[in-house]
């Protein structure tokens, strides 16, 4: 059986990619203009690398926080939508308002009369019951622990390159060459998951991130 990952266990596809390219977008924003930084000499790369981790470390913490307050929203659906139907003056205001809330998710995959079904279950049940208080669990404590290292993760390939390499204007050079090249695997990855054309999204996302880099040059950065 196929193991999955610390972060595919606890993150859907699209958080993964989303998470990666939001820590990349970040430390661009750094490394794009820091051509005059690294003619600095090597106390200003030092210090821009810093600067570099802890603003992913900050925003991997923001992210963290995001992300288990989501989860609760995401969890209170049934106890709003439990309180609405509570608050229905009758069962086809109830069904209404289910089917409303049923309509974006099954629109696509299942006909009106299988949602109409659906509703009328949902309605037995939702007035059956009253729906548990949502609550921060250790799945959610998890998933938040991955978007932060996924936005963390994403600053190893800005400043490897002025660990390794003695020039740092070659290393600055590499360190863009190295993000927009993941740029394009992000913009690859998310073309399976939303049906689109994956070298297309690729290189559309690496264009944009190219168009920065040419210009951070022109100007001397």
């Amino acid at each position: 059986m196929r193991t999955r990952s610390f972060t595919a266990k606890y993150l859907e596809p699209s958080e993964i990619l989303g998470e990666i390219l939001f820590g990349l977008i970040m430390v661009l924003t750094f490394t794009l203009g820091a051509g005059l930084v690294v003619q600095e000499g090597d106390d200003a790369v030092r210090e821009m690398l810093v600067a570099v981790v802890s603003c992913n470390i900050a925003w991997g913490l923001i992210d963290a926080g995001m992300y288990i307050m989501t989860s609760l929203f995401d969890r209170s659906r049934d106890a709003r939508l439990w309180a609405a139907v509570k608050k229905a003056s009758g069962d086809a205001e109830a069904l209404s308002l289910i089917g409303e809330w049923l309509e974006p998710q099954l629109a696509g995959v299942a006909s009106a009369a299988a949602r109409t079904r659906l509703s009328e279950d949902m309605l037995v049940q939702l007035r059956g019951a009253e729906p548990a208080r949502a609550t921060v669990t250790r799945e959610d404590m998890l998933g938040a622990a991955a978007s932060f290292w996924l936005v963390f993760l994403s600053v190893i390939p800005a400043i490897a390159p002025f660990l390794i390499l003695d020039s740092r204007h070659l290393a600055l050079r590499v360190s863009n060459s190295l993000l927009l090249g993941l740029l394009f695997l992000v913009g690859y990855r998310w073309a399976y998951y939303t049906n689109g054309r994956p070298w297309i999204t690729g290189l559309a996302m690496l264009a944009c991130g190219g168009v920065l880099v040419a210009v951070a040059i022109a100007l001397g950065a």
